[in-house]
């Protein structure tokens, strides 16, 4: 692997380590690292300064696709689905070089599969940025540190980011996001494509987890499923900013169904994740938390829903926020290992969640591919085998 470097600060002027690896890709696409690497942009003055006001009207890519994927899949090597509820890999194409067709189709696929994985890939943080406008709008986070101050919409993912400001995540205290989350859930128009670009990766360890949201609303039972599927959940953002009426630190906060249609495909998928959803509209806090933990447990510990991913250098992962949590797993940040994850993310914003009453032909994902949908047991189980 790779040894990481230090001679390298951010755009504050602190040291910042960089793997061999991940300098050399981001000089080879162009990008100027003199002024500090990462760039940091101002943070907002207030919580007003840092919602998003601007709408738009948002074209699903994968609903206007050959649902066979001919142009796809008849280029592709290989591929390999690592799971029968999610998880695909393509062998053989470059993400840079996909035809509008293509482009269409990995949309379809992704909204059906969840996750799909492309490795080997020469891919430099502007053909990532591109990608992500086929997909929606490429979110402009208004506090994580970016590529460049020239390339808004495309963040960075590394341990260094917090280490650099102050914190020192160990074995008993991991980052945040080894817990299940979906990204940016505050959003008025949250992400459906996120694109994460991983140059460099541990020598060991460093896997990343993901959970279906079809397979999550599945497992309901049926008057569960109507009980929950009028309801709005409450979502926070991951960071706070001063609220100019009182001047103290709050964060975004938005309401979206808890069930929700993906435009692609037409089917009912569970919107929480235990992280971010903090609430449900018009409940009590401990009336919303009784019924939180209970999509919480089913998302979370259901292994038959989920994969775990082993990531190599040079990997994209492409995955649909609508209809997914993820989890990175932090097994490395023992001394000895001492390399930096680093990758780059661009996360396509799309449509104001879409509720089951407004998509009347809406199914499950088991309905519409006509598998069985299980029985309820009303009485608890024996467990004894």
């Amino acid at each position: 692997m790779p040894i990481a470097v230090a001679n390298n600060h951010d755009s504050k002027g602190r040291p910042f380590h960089l793997a061999k690896s991940t300098k050399e890709r981001l000089e080879n696409a162009g990008l100027d690292l003199s002024q500090g690497y990462p760039y940091y942009p101002d943070k907002p003055k207030d919580l007003d300064a840092a919602l998003r006001k601007q709408e738009w009207t948002f074209k699903e890519p994968g609903a206007r696709a050959d649902r066979e994927k001919k142009a796809l899949f008849g280029a592709a090597k290989e591929v390999i689905h690592l799971s029968p509820h999610l998880g695909t890999e393509i062998v053989g194409l470059q993400l840079s070089d996909l035809t509008d067709q293509q482009k269409d189709e990995l949309g379809l696929l992704i909204a059906e599969r969840t996750v799909v994985f492309f490795r080997d890939q020469t891919l430099t943080p502007q053909d990532q940025l591109e990608l992500g406008k086929w997909y929606g709008v490429p979110e402009v986070h208004p506090t994580a540190a970016r590529v460049h101050k020239d390339l808004p919409g495309v963040t960075i993912i590394t341990d260094e980011i917090a280490k650099t400001n102050g914190l020192d995540p160990d074995y008993k205290s991991p980052f945040g996001t080894q817990k299940w989350h979906t990204d940016l859930t505050h959003e008025p128009q949250p992400p459906g494509v996120t694109h994460l670009h991983l140059d460099h990766i541990p020598g060991v360890g460093g896997d990343t987890l993901w959970a279906s949201g079809y397979a999550a609303y599945d497992k309901l039972s049926p008057a569960f499923q109507k009980l929950i599927e009028p309801l709005e959940g409450l979502y926070r953002s991951a960071h706070s900013y001063t609220d100019p009426v009182t001047g103290k630190q709050a964060p975004i906060i938005n309401a979206h169904p808890l069930v929700r249609v993906n435009p692609a495909t037409g089917w009912k998928a569970l919107f929480v994740n235990s992280r971010y959803t903090v609430g449900i509209k018009g409940f009590e806090y401990s009336e919303a938390q009784a019924i939180l933990k209970k999509l919480f447990q089913v998302y979370e510990q259901n292994t038959d829903i989920q994969i775990r991913f082993k990531w190599t250098s040079r990997t994209s992962a492409l995955w649909d926020n609508r209809i997914s949590i993820h989890s990175a797993v932090y097994d490395y940040l023992d001394e000895e290992t001492n390399e930096p994850r680093h990758g780059t993310r661009v996360s396509s914003l799309a449509e104001k969640p879409i509720s089951v009453a407004s998509a009347p032909n809406a199914t499950s994902r088991r309905e519409a591919l006509g598998l069985s949908t299980g029985k309820v047991h009303e009485l608890q189980r024996d467990e004894h085998y």
